[in-house]
């Protein structure tokens, strides 16, 4: 059985590594991963394992956002040092959980549930789901968006954005592949679909992803030229009154932080 670590913490890492050859030394662990872009890159690139240890805090995001990313088709033990209410959801859902710090014998014991496990009667939570579970006061934000192609209908994932803009009235969406598609939403209804730690509206034609942009040019009396990948026809400019929100978001200031600064 192949199985991988996904943990942000070196020792507790090591540690279950060596709980699980003492539980059952035939078990391979072929990865052990530290953050949600590490095992989205090793996930990409290497083939699935039977099993997956996850940690749910990492240290670059709830580990749940890998799943938003790669469509995983490994079974998984979490670990985890969340409160009763979150214990309370894996349980009722027939998820496999470690509370930290991980004890041998309900390691052992989760190991031989894996092994018993019958995939024909039992099914594991959708990690995107269990996300919604123990974050229940956050947002919900679009994952797709359904564009007109032609004669056919198409559907579009966030994460393959780059951009929006807006002429003659027009909302147009740009994907990173270059392509482009009219949607029939305004820039004003975006702003409460989109996840502002992501997207940005930077004025009244253009809201941009963090990653799509490329460069950011100081201009004169506080002015900022943002240049967009894939690229524009035009110049683009961050609107005055948002060069201090935008700075403050290019910065890494989380939402709420920011909420407060501006009131």
């Amino acid at each position: 059985m192949r199985t991988i670590i996904i943990e942000d913490e070196d020792y507790a890492a090591r540690r279950l590594e060596n709980l699980i050859h003492e539980c059952d030394p035939a078990i391979e662990v072929v990865a052990k991963l530290q953050s949600v872009k590490e095992s989205v890159a090793w996930f990409k690139n290497h083939p699935h394992p039977d099993l997956i240890f996850l940690d749910i805090q990492l240290e670059d995001d709830l580990s749940f956002a890998i799943f938003e990313q790669v469509q995983v088709q490994s079974k998984i033990i979490f670990t985890t040092a969340y409160d009763e209410y979150a214990i309370k959801a894996f349980k009722l859902r027939s998820i496999d959980y470690l509370l930290k710090p991980i004890n041998k014998e309900e390691l052992f014991q989760a190991i031989s549930k894996y092994k018993q496990w019958d995939s024909e009667k039992n099914v594991f939570v959708d990690p995107v789901e269990l996300r919604k579970l123990l974050l229940p006061n956050q947002p919900a934000y679009r994952d797709r968006f359904l564009v007109t192609v032609g004669e056919k209908l198409k559907s579009i994932h966030v994460q393959d954005i780059a951009y929006f803009f807006s002429t003659s009235g027009i909302t147009f969406v740009v994907m990173n592949s270059k392509s482009q598609y009219s949607l029939d939403l305004s820039l004003d209804t975006l702003k409460d679909q989109l996840n502002p730690e992501e997207f940005f509206r930077i004025n009244r034609q253009y809201f941009v992803r963090l990653n799509a942009i490329a460069n950011v040019i100081i201009y004169p009396k506080s002015r900022l030229k943002v240049v967009l990948n894939p690229p524009t026809d035009e110049t683009i400019f961050v609107s005055l009154e948002k060069v201090t929100e935008f700075k403050r978001w290019m910065d890494g200031e989380k939402v709420d932080s920011l909420s407060k600064k501006l009131i």
